[in-house]
């Protein structure tokens, strides 16, 4: 940001001098504000001009070269403290600040022009520019206060013998402490830019990598959420309706109570060793343990649609096309959706048929649950649910299925799953269900 190119009143925001340390230790002692601590500055510099224009009016009577007289000396160095004291403006008000500093030096010039050097005010003007302004405008101001510093020195010399000599003094002396502070403070808000540039690539990285970590861990619970839901869901929900069932049948059939109860015990051990894998499978990180496997996939369809059977649900399971190889992670992900669909139709629709397809294209699958309107009037009293079919939008994503579901014409419910396979060894020759047909 060019602030050169305020207006005098439009104090500048950056802070060019000393750097941070300086300002955060007059910061210690009260000094706080630019206005503050560039007063204090200021002050240094009017003791150290103070001091150097004393010195200077000492060596004078001794130094033919220099025509100083004792009212001379004092002007001078009055003037050059108030330079210096000028400097407390020098990044509230930069354009007056350089201006009223050279103002001051033509008229040290005027007093004493056998004097070509400058005081520490011009300089420090000139290093600020440097460090709040672009390079050109930087490189504008130093050419004007040379050409402006000279252009005095020659007004005041003019028809002196010493003429060329004055100008070319204040010529090169000038040329040489404003480009050289200039080129420091170039430097300074050069290395300050980059401290600054790294610090928030640095802050960017950590950012970057919070984001990853929150990721992961969102994703990470997503995933347990899914399995455990899907697993917990199924077989729980059955176990439900078998209880009810159970319920109803004590004091009237106690053969069929006591059949019902054993058939709870068993799915109950079922759903602990389904569990097992679950949590087995969220813990082999290396692959070199067994996580409790195997993990079910689309060849234990048929299993699945037997379970649903044992239930009390008309399941009808059709698979047709040759078999496709598929990635591990899309063959779990269609048993699960299978898996949540048949749990849905059970819990939503209790006592209507299901019709569980299975289709092997050239380069896609397709998995079809539908179910009918429900049979009875009634919802099955198995809780309240809502995460079902969040959790196979999910599973669907992760493999890039599409996946639509929604009511069918006749008043029921339809899922369908649809997995291009684009692997290259596609055919699978050894793919067999578990219950040994695809009928």
């Amino acid at each position: 940001m060019n602030h050169m190119t305020k207006s005098p009143d439009e104090p500048a925001t950056a802070a060019p001098a000393g750097g941070r340390r300086h300002e955060e230790l007059l910061s210690r002692f009260g000094a706080r504000g630019i206005f503050a601590q560039d007063a204090v500055l200021a002050l240094v510099v009017a003791a150290l001009t103070f001091g150097m224009f004393v010195a200077l009016a000492n060596v004078a009577p001794t130094d033919p070269t220099i025509d100083l007289s004792g009212a001379e000396a004092r002007a001078v160095t009055a003037v050059g403290v108030v330079q210096s004291l000028l400097l407390c403006l020098r990044r509230l008000r930069p354009v007056l600040c350089v201006a009223a500093v050279m103002a001051c030096q033509t008229v040290m010039i005027a007093l004493a022009p056998d004097i070509s050097g400058n005081g520490i005010g011009p300089a420090v003007v000139i290093y600020t520019v440097g460090t709040i302004a672009t390079l050109w405008l930087t490189i504008a101001v130093v050419a004007a206060a040379v050409l402006v510093q000279t252009a005095a020195a020659a007004a005041v010399s003019l028809g002196e013998d010493d003429m060329l000599t004055v100008v070319a003094n204040h010529l090169s002396s000038n040329a040489v402490i404003f480009t050289a502070a200039a080129f420091i403070g170039v430097y300074a808000a050069a290395r300050r830019r980059n401290r600054t540039l790294e610090r928030e690539r640095a802050a960017e990285a950590v950012r970057a990598q919070r984001e990853r970590a929150e990721a992961a861990v969102v994703s990470e619970r997503a995933r347990i959420a899914r399995e455990l839901h899907d697993v917990a869901a199924h077989h729980l929900s059955g176990m439900v309706i078998q209880a009810a069932a159970v319920e109803r049948l004590i004091g009237r059939d106690a053969e069929a109570a006591k059949s019902g109860a054993a058939w709870i015990r068993s799915q109950g051990k079922a759903t602990l060793e389904n569990l097992r894998q679950v949590v087995g499978l969220l813990r082999d990180r290396g692959g070199d343990g067994d996580g409790n496997a195997p993990i079910p996939g689309v060849s234990a369809l048929p299993a699945l649609v037997a379970e649903a059977r044992q239930l009390g649900s008309e399941v009808d399971f059709e698979c047709s096309g040759d078999p496709l190889r598929l990635p591990p992670i899309a063959d779990i992900s269609l048993y699960r959706i299978a898996q949540q669909s048949l749990t849905n139709a059970r819990q939503h629709a209790p006592g209507a048929g299901v019709r569980v397809s299975l289709a092997y294209g050239d380069e896609d699958v397709t998995l079809e649950v539908a179910n009918g309107p429900a049979a009875r009037g009634e919802l099955a009293d198995v809780g309240r649910g809502g995460t079902g079919l969040v959790g196979m939008r999910e599973r669907a994503d992760l493999v890039g299925a599409d996946l639509t579901a929604g009511p069918s014409g006749d008043g029921g419910w339809r899922v369908k799953v649809e997995l291009p396979v684009r692997d290259a060894e596609r055919r699978a020759e050894d793919v067999e269900f578990e219950t040994g047909d695809r009928t």
